[in-house]
């Protein structure tokens, strides 16, 4: 996994107008649980930028004042209008706990299903694992070289070592949809197999007519 350093200092004081304080001078305010003590502290949030702004995920050196923490971010909160960050709580890391990550999904693989003009949808682009810290997964390789025009990978075809996926086995995690040209030709094709049925089924229900007409003309020309 690959790691970030983060550098942090004590918070003296807490409280509200503190936190504001220290958003206005362009800080985080933050605490690290898990280990033996929780620690409130902050850092420049010019430093989140490569943490937050990117669809990888990482672990994280956080140094406080000299005191080394590896963990991992586990919450951060947002400002609603300006999304500028609130807070954001850490989680220490111990190698014999297990931690839960949202991992990204990686496609790779030549679909057939899209060299015959489908295009791959992606319904989530991350999936939530469990699993040691020396077990986490950067990412989540998915191949999709053997998807055919309409199938969809689903979360329990996904291949696991060593850690733990958390969501339903039935969530579709892609699919490759059958492009508009193709949908149009089937649904002309059930159109004309229908049509040629119900013709098939009107030929058959005048064919008994016809034969009860020619046996009541036979029967009057014998009686005349």
């Amino acid at each position: 996994m690959k790691t970030l350093e983060i550098i942090g200092y004590k918070r003296a004081n807490l409280g509200k107008s503190e936190s504001k304080k220290l958003r206005e001078e362009g800080n985080v305010p933050c605490v690290i649980y898990g280990g033996d003590e929780q620690i409130h502290f902050y850092a420049p949030m010019i430093l989140f930028r490569p943490l937050i702004y990117t669809p990888e995920i990482y672990f994280i050196d956080l140094n406080i004042e000299g005191k080394i923490k590896r963990c991992i971010l586990q919450d951060i909160q947002y400002h609603p209008v300006s999304e500028m960050i609130l807070h954001a709580d850490f989680l220490e890391l111990h190698d014999e706990k297990p931690i839960k990550m949202n991992v990204p999904l990686k496609f790779y693989g030549d679909s057939p299903g899209i060299r015959q003009g489908g295009k791959l949808l992606v319904n989530t682009r991350t999936l939530l694992v469990r699993a040691l810290p020396k077990d986490m997964p950067e990412s989540i390789d998915l191949d999709i070289s053997e998807v055919e025009l309409g199938q969809t990978i689903k979360v329990k075809q996904v291949k696991v070592d060593n850690f733990e996926i958390l969501n339903s086995p039935q969530i579709s995690i892609a699919s490759v949809s059958i492009p508009r040209a193709a949908k149009l030709e089937e649904e002309l094709e059930e159109e004309e197999l229908e049509e040629g049925e119900e013709a098939g089924d009107e030929e058959g229900e005048g064919t008994p007519k016809e034969e009860s007409s020619k046996e009541g003309t036979s029967e009057q020309q014998a009686s005349e």
